[in-house]
């Protein structure tokens, strides 16, 4: 008898042994942890995150839908452009105002449907839950709620007016929202535990407060008035004392902050309680003064929602929400020094870089290489379905949607190789016709715009929507791709000069993709798909494999002679 035949029988015998003594259900609770184990999460490496999914790294190339698309009449609709988006993930809205219709009566049709749905055409699930607050506001809120600002009250501005918003500093508020949550994720956990449609949680939409820089009604006036809690100065290193003593003029929204964390990092750790699925929050980011019209600062409450984990709250969110697993910036600019500014702010040792919502103009098409050059999880733009909501255009972005069908096949290669450094990217920018990434010793030279002649400056492309990924394979192999864009590679020495003795030449370039997890090469570029580097232009879309190798630069028994 092997001993995999032994370990079975054992088994069965424990079982029964167990069933008899009515401890089954322990039996089922010892094998929770090697399903945990599969279950998705995100791990750092090196100060890089990765999303697991299966136990192995996912990049989500994600679209969401319009909020109000996750209706059964509706999602007809939306499969036929997730599939013509390329997407290997959905975003999709779970809405408390129909799941729990009634207190304590929970209606799961929408999520049931959702998950079936995904599975049906083969992507991963990101639930969005519109529970306390969407863009800054309680539109989500059940009928039952909104009726009885009594037991579950609003905000109140500094001037008295009631607000749109459920205020964070009520308990009952609190406690109705994390009664939902639970009862969500208990049921994900029921249907969902052994395939992982569902990858990750969105725990409220754009949190904060529209209409007031805070609560200021009574309840919140008194623990505005009192101490900091000393966790948060702690962790802040700052001095204990009042909110206005501790933040001074930026007391109001710091304090918002605070409680915003609070409220959602309960919400998430109920939730987690449950089923402990990655979880991230959603942020309606400030703009600078200069894209605001007629204001000379940001406003906030008006500009965007008050006390969200916007950039300067960041560190308040990290301190008062630890459930919280990502910050996850929503961009909707074309603001290209914008955008860095975010990634830079976002990209943070303790927060995985997640573009959870972006827009789906052309230069949201290098935003996403942008994004993923800086170790970017996932990515998806919003409004993504043919209900007619984007006026009425039976198609999806178009640059967004190229991007995805070229990288989707081997999207599982990208996120290992960007878990593991091994791959940046180039992004076309205005003035950098040419770029530099560095391997070792081995440079990998981008270059934007056709044609490009020998020994002058290459001509950009206008608009900018050149982008490249080069991943190194090996000390001398490269996995390339790009749009509007040439690659060559050249020899570094230890003081980051062009090699004076080496040089380096490509010496097999191969076309092709990957297969289930294994390159197939379908033709072997030379000649013009070679000359002056690897060259992606037009409608080609191609992914190449090559082999370099190093040879001397000089012939030194020609130069003795001289």
């Amino acid at each position: 008898m092997d001993a995999g035949t032994k370990l079975d029988r054992i088994g069965d015998s424990l079982k029964k042994f167990t069933c008899a003594l009515g401890l089954l259900p322990l039996l089922c609770c010892l094998t929770v942890p090697s399903l945990a184990q599969d279950m998705p999460r995100l791990e750092k490496k090196d100060g890089r995150f990765a999303l697991m999914v299966e136990g192995k790294p996912f990049l989500m190339l994600g679209a969401q839908i319009n909020n109000s698309s996750s209706w059964a009449s509706e999602l007809p609709k939306v499969w036929p452009a997730l599939e013509d988006m390329h997407v290997n993930t959905v975003e999709a809205p779970v809405y408390w105002e129909t799941m729990e219709p009634e207190p304590g009566k929970f209606d799961f049709a929408t999520v049931d449907l959702l998950v079936n749905g995904a599975r049906k055409h083969h992507l991963h699930l990101v639930l969005l839950w519109f529970g306390t607050w969407k863009n800054g506001q309680a539109h989500y809120v059940p009928e039952w709620v909104k009726n009885n600002p009594q037991k579950y009250p609003r905000e109140i501005s500094s001037y008295g007016k009631v607000l749109d918003v459920l205020s964070p500093n009520s308990t009952n508020n609190l406690e109705a929202d994390k009664h939902a949550f639970s009862a969500l994720m208990r049921h994900v956990k029921e249907i969902d535990a052994a395939q992982h449609t569902v990858i990750m949680i969105q725990v409220e939409n754009e949190s904060g407060s529209i209409g007031s820089v805070r609560d200021f009604s009574a309840t919140a006036q008194k623990e505005f008035d009192g101490q900091v809690p000393p966790d948060l100065t702690r962790s802040l290193h700052k001095e204990n004392g009042t909110w206005s003593k501790v933040f001074g003029a930026d007391a109001d929204e710091r304090f918002a902050a605070y409680s915003t964390a609070h409220y959602i990092g309960e919400v998430a750790r109920a939730g987690k309680a449950e089923y402990p699925l990655p979880m991230y929050c959603n942020v309606w980011i400030t703009y600078p003064v200069a894209a605001l019209e007629n204001r000379d600062h940001p406003s906030p409450g008006q500009e965007y929602p008050s006390g969200g984990p916007q950039q300067g709250n960041i560190a308040i969110w990290k301190a008062a929400a630890p459930s919280i697993d990502v910050l996850a910036p929503d961009f909707y600019s074309d603001n290209r020094d914008l955008y860095h500014a975010v990634i830079a702010t976002y990209h943070r040792d303790d927060n995985a870089l997640f573009i959870p919502e972006t827009g789906r103009g052309a230069n949201f098409g290098a935003f996403f290489f942008y994004a993923l050059g800086h170790g970017a999880i996932g990515f998806s733009p919003f409004g993504v379905d043919y209900t007619g909501w984007w006026g009425g255009e039976h198609k999806v972005p178009e640059t967004l949607s190229e991007n995805y069908a070229l990288l989707k096949p081997m999207a599982a290669e990208l996120a290992q190789l960007n878990f593991d450094g091994k791959l940046q990217t180039a992004v076309e920018q205005r003035g950098m016709p040419r770029q530099r990434l560095h391997f070792g010793d081995v440079d990998a030279i981008v270059s934007f715009g056709f044609p490009q002649r020998d020994g002058e400056t290459p001509p950009g492309t206008g608009d900018q929507p050149g982008r490249a990924i080069v991943a190194q394979l090996g000390p001398l192999e490269f996995l390339v791709t790009g749009f509007d864009a040439s690659v060559s590679f050249s020899l570094r020495d230890t003081s980051g000069t062009p090699s004076p003795t080496e040089q380096i030449e490509i010496l097999r370039a191969d076309e092709g993709q990957y297969v289930d997890g294994s390159w197939q090469t379908s033709r072997i570029w030379n000649g013009d798909q070679t000359d002056r580097g690897l060259n992606f232009r037009g409608p080609n879309k191609s992914v190449v494999r090559i082999l370099l190798h190093k040879l001397p630069l000089y012939d030194d028994s020609i130069r003795g002679r001289k």
